[in-house]
């Protein structure tokens, strides 16, 4: 009796949730479309008032696009999933789909994230220096800039065309390139947006300090590397501390199937690998995390 009344339910919402995508399509007019265009790569002075803020920023700065564009087709994919683990195991199948899908996807959000940034800061002073070797030939800061974004290679070209953007829409170059930095979070890219802001206001050699910026930006990196391999070790550990539980389940399912879907069958058997189950992945999380901060 509970399962139609769900399925009815679901059907409900899928329903209302189409209608309002519908509609809210109509609404939007040709001068919206274009003007919400134009304005996609302009810094932002507040905010705007919406619950997605967060999540667009997280999508963007991934390098994933806009997460509105299909949410109507993810929500769709996640309540059939909800639905689908609720008739194999239950609640338990209902609300473990109804957690793990965000999660997983905040955690390979994430790690794309700190790929591209990686990429991003080791193609840095690449675009440093050929911005050096352009205010050297004499030409102005700003198409030293733009220049280097055009010889630079993907994923940074693709992020710092919110750099051209805004500076083809009116925007400073100082300032567009702060509104990159605190896109992104990252101290290299901040200093670089702070030592072009210092440029402007107060004038100097741009091309020395771009130079001392580079020798910066290889020290630090030099130094990530030297702290990578002294916690070496330590990074182990937390990868065998990880995976052994995982290991030793699957090992049990190869050799003595029996044994863990016994478990599964019997109800305190259930609730026990179902705890288990949190706390590895609770776990898991708490030696990222500890991991991130070395």
């Amino acid at each position: 009796m509970i399962a139609p009344l769900i399925l009815a339910l679901t059907c409900l919402i899928l329903l209302g949730l189409s209608g309002w995508l519908f509609f809210s399509g109509l609404r939007k007019t040709d001068n919206e479309k274009i003007l919400s265009r134009l304005s996609q790569g302009q810094p932002l002075s507040s905010p705007p008032k919406t619950s997605w803020l967060a999540l667009e920023r997280a999508f963007l700065r991934a390098g994933l696009g806009r997460p509105t564009e299909r949410i109507g087709l993810w929500l769709t994919l996640w309540v059939l999933a909800m639905l689908l683990g609720f008739f194999s195991a239950g609640w338990i199948g209902a609300l473990l789909l109804l957690v793990l899908p965000p999660l997983l996807l905040r955690l390979y959000v994430s790690w794309l994230y700190q790929r591209r940034l990686k990429r991003m800061i080791a193609q840095l002073p690449q675009l440093l220096d050929h911005t050096v070797r352009s205010l050297k030939s004499g030409r102005t800061l700003a198409d030293a800039v733009l220049g280097g974004i055009e010889a630079s290679s993907p994923p940074l070209k693709n992020a710092m065309g919110r750099v051209q953007r805004n500076v083809h829409l009116g925007v400073n170059l100082p300032d567009a390139v702060h509104d990159f930095a605190e896109l992104y979070e990252q101290d290299e890219l901040r200093m670089f947006a702070l030592g072009l802001k210092v440029n402007h206001r107060y004038g100097g050699n741009a091309s020395e300090l771009l130079e001392n910026l580079i020798k910066l930006i290889r020290e630090r990196e030099q130094g990530a590397r030297q702290l990578s391999a002294m916690t070496g070790e330590t990074r182990m550990t937390a990868w065998v501390l990880g995976l052994l539980p995982l290991l030793l389940v699957a090992y049990f399912m190869i050799t003595n199937p029996g044994y863990m879907l016994g478990m599964w069958n019997d109800p305190a058997g259930q609730r026990m690998l179902i705890t288990a189950l949190v706390l590895q992945v609770c776990g898991c999380i708490a030696l990222w995390r500890m991991l991130r901060s070395i």
